[in-house]
């Protein structure tokens, strides 16, 4: 597991704090199948959940080509890895990794989350601490292992991803 980590000073801790896996989306496949991708993301998340290092996984995505959701493929994908339905909740209307982080924010506040780990692959995490941390979230990530995806593909995604995190960069109140 590859970890990124922004944790903002805080006086003391009197509570357990809430802490939630935000898995963040990839494409559906025809036939309501998640990629390699989606889904090497979701069984991490699931796994952070039954290891007892989050109360909460939040499925993040939209429906992109095919439907369901990335974040209902998400849930499914985490309740047959044992994650009980009530530390599952989806956010559906994100079709970015900003908008996944952003519209995830209510969720958060509303379960009363202090602490997030992003799941997503090493290639994505830099960009999605980026997002996360202007948005002023104490954070860390999660990678899963790159299984189920050819390796031109993996390094297509990596190189597709320069571009991407420079973007990000120099738009500071966040893309589109």
């Amino acid at each position: 597991m590859t970890r990124q980590s922004h944790e903002p000073p805080r006086a003391h801790h009197t509570v357990e704090e809430r802490v939630a896996a935000l898995v963040l989306g990839a494409a559906v496949w025809p036939g309501e199948l998640p990629s390699p991708t989606l889904d090497r993301r979701a069984r991490k998340g699931a796994a952070l959940w039954r290891e007892g290092h989050v109360h909460l996984v939040i499925g993040c995505g939209g429906v992109g080509h095919h439907p369901p959701s990335e974040a209902e493929m998400i849930r499914r994908i985490c309740e047959t890895e044992g994650v009980p339905g009530p530390a599952l909740r989806c956010e559906e209307a994100s079709t970015s990794t900003y908008q996944n982080i952003a519209f995830a924010l209510p969720i958060l506040r509303e379960e009363g989350v202090a602490r997030i780990v992003i799941v997503t692959d090493a290639y994505h995490a830099p960009r999605a601490a980026l997002v996360a941390h202007r948005f002023g979230l104490s954070y860390r990530t999660a990678t899963p292992v790159p299984s189920g995806t050819q390796g031109w593909k993996r390094l297509r995604s990596a190189l597709r991803e320069v571009p991407a995190f420079l973007y990000y960069l120099i738009r500071p109140g966040g893309p589109g």
